[in-house]
């Protein structure tokens, strides 16, 4: 039957014959044992020319249709025992990889072409992006997080900033310790996550002792207007300065405090070879790219002076 499309297209056994890589006699048998199976002649052939009959012309449309059907069924079956169909939920939180999701997700679509992604954010109410409660196959996720039995993939270390509103007393300062902002109001995600929590509060430098005043937001968005509004501060990454900027926040380095880890991360047990093609592909890229991870993990430049 393709033998039979190439002959249709060409109207020319020579031509046909070429194109198929085979003898022209070969192919004339083939298009007579066709025609013979069927019980009509399909093409009228004369020393000079070639044309579809009325049944070759109907005949041609029925096998185009056929052998895209039979295409697709094979493409299915070998997806199917790659185990590499269907679709894969990408969770993420506020900013995903930040310059890295891009890469990520076009060498995902490069290792997986016939898998759908579904990709959907979660606010700070959710920081696992859905690994907690099973909406996500897989997520980008900031680390560390109370979720039991997570296995993880680190793409990068990011430096922590302040958040501080612009005539705040720290604001002219170029960096800032955990010891000139543990007294200060902050601002945090408001989740059930302590682990995370407890990460952007710095509790593990209060010596025990909780923050004196905390506001928690359901969001960037609405932690930056708390900020800008001079009611909190907040710890975030030096991301935040790049990608959020906001005329009534000034981010200040903080130092002495380890970074925040941005991982893929997917559930112990539940790494399905979608999820093992999309954290193959994100761990070809942090490779691939050591010139954006770079940027990523340099420090914030000192802030100008307001």
């Amino acid at each position: 039957m393709r033998n039979f499309v190439v002959v249709a297209e060409e109207l020319n056994i020579s031509r046909a014959a070429a194109r198929l890589f085979v003898t022209q006699q070969a192919l004339s048998k083939q298009l007579r044992d066709l025609e013979d199976a069927i019980g009509v002649r399909l093409v009228d052939r004369t020393t000079r020319s070639m044309a579809l009959t009325p049944a070759g012309e109907a005949f041609l449309a029925s096998v185009r249709e056929s052998l895209a059907a039979l295409d697709a069924g094979v493409a299915a079956a070998l997806s199917a025992s790659r185990g590499v169909s269907g679709t894969v939920r990408l969770g993420f939180v506020m900013g995903g990889a930040l310059e890295l999701t891009a890469p990520i997700l076009a060498e995902f679509a490069a290792l997986c072409p016939d898998v759908r992604l579904e990709l959907r954010e979660t606010g700070f109410d959710d920081p696992s992006a859905g690994l907690a409660d099973g909406s996500s196959d897989v997520a980008f996720v900031r680390l560390p997080l109370s979720v039991p039995d997570l296995d993880t993939l680190p793409l990068f270390v990011e430096p922590l900033v302040v958040a501080l509103p612009v005539r705040h007393p720290l604001a002219d300062r170029t960096a800032l310790t955990a010891a000139d902002v543990i007294g200060e109001p902050l601002a945090v995600g408001r989740t059930a996550d302590a682990v995370w929590r407890r990460y952007w509060t710095l509790d593990d430098r209060r010596g025990g002792r909780p923050p004196t005043v905390v506001r928690t937001t359901t969001s960037h968005t609405e932690e930056l207007q708390v900020i800008a509004a001079g009611l909190a501060c907040a710890i975030t990454v030096a991301g935040a300065a790049r990608y959020t900027p906001h005329p009534g926040v000034r981010y200040v380095p903080l130092t002495g405090v380890p970074g925040s880890t941005l991982a893929v991360a997917w559930r112990r047990g539940h790494r399905t070879a979608g999820v093992d093609r999309f954290v193959t592909a994100a761990g070809r890229v942090r490779e691939r790219e050591p010139a954006i991870v770079a940027t990523i993990e340099a420090p914030l430049p000192t802030p100008p002076p307001s």
